[in-house]
């Protein structure tokens, strides 16, 4: 069953409530999930800014929450919150509705990618706001969906982009392409470079490592393009440093690519 770990005054401030460790672990029972008390490093919990520099949340208590594993709902704060809050009759529970555009941008799949990683979705975030704490919650649940309903990436991965940062007046495209013939600066890296000698760095890398074997057994590897040629993501390895989301970012572009359609979507 996943974990989630968040910080107790920033849970406390979404409910609207206050409680005792006591209480609050009596709500967590009667709800139907289990709580664990504890230091952030203890926890093995971190928060950066948007620039990844760590901030420091030495002197904060953490909450640890179990949650049922068919619960994707429940994986990040804001989610918490929100249950609990309809749980205890504060607000209903909300109801979230997918808006079709007139002119939807357009994902053209090339049929090479049927032998690698086949199925592609996609959605846009329009007119949203970052600051410090959403934007850690954000990743974070990216990571928690990536380790659970997605089986460590392998079912299915997500790349989120800043669609202001993309050439989106024509169809995204997404590929199968040679490992040396993908070049583009991967995120947090210094500079561009092809997959064989991106592959040689993360091998290198304590959390990508785990992932390369996904695509190494492929003569080609899947990747996502722009009209400009620009590549927006590696899937399921990496992003591009080039639409990296900030604090900035106001409208997300998600691509969902996966070797099961119903994981996927």
């Amino acid at each position: 069953m996943p974990n989630v770990n968040v910080l107790k005054k920033e849970l406390f401030a979404a409910v609207g409530r206050e409680f005792t460790d006591e209480q609050f672990e009596d709500l967590c029972f009667q709800y139907g999930v289990e709580l664990e008390i504890g230091s952030p490093e203890e926890m093995q919990m971190t928060r950066n800014d948007a620039d990844g520099k760590a901030i420091d949340i030495s002197k904060e208590i953490v909450y640890k929450i179990e949650v049922a594993a068919k619960r994707n709902d429940l994986l990040c704060l804001e989610g918490i919150s929100e249950a609990l809050r309809a749980y205890l009759g504060i607000s209903k529970a909300p109801r979230y509705n997918v808006k079709k555009p007139e002119n939807p941008i357009r994902i053209v799949v090339k049929p090479e990618t049927a032998s690698v990683r086949p199925y592609v979705v996609g959605c846009v975030l329009r007119n949203i706001t970052f600051d410090h704490k959403n934007y850690n919650s954000f990743i974070d649940l990216q990571d928690k969906l990536h380790n659970n309903i997605c089986r460590k990436r392998t079912l299915a991965s997500m790349g989120t982009h800043d669609l202001d940062k993309l050439a989106s007046d024509e169809p995204i495209t997404y590929e199968a392409q040679k490992p040396e013939d993908i070049v583009f600066q991967a995120l947090k890296q210094k500079e561009a470079m092809d997959c064989v000698k991106l592959f040689e760095v993360f091998k290198n890398d304590i959390k990508m490592k785990k992932f390369l074997p996904i695509l190494e057994p492929h003569e080609r590897y899947p990747v996502f393009y722009d009209k400009n040629r620009q590549v927006l993501s590696l899937p399921p390895i990496i992003n591009s440093e080039a639409t990296k989301i900030t604090l900035d970012t106001k409208n997300v572009f998600i691509e969902i690519t996966g070797t099961d359609l119903v994981k996927t979507k």
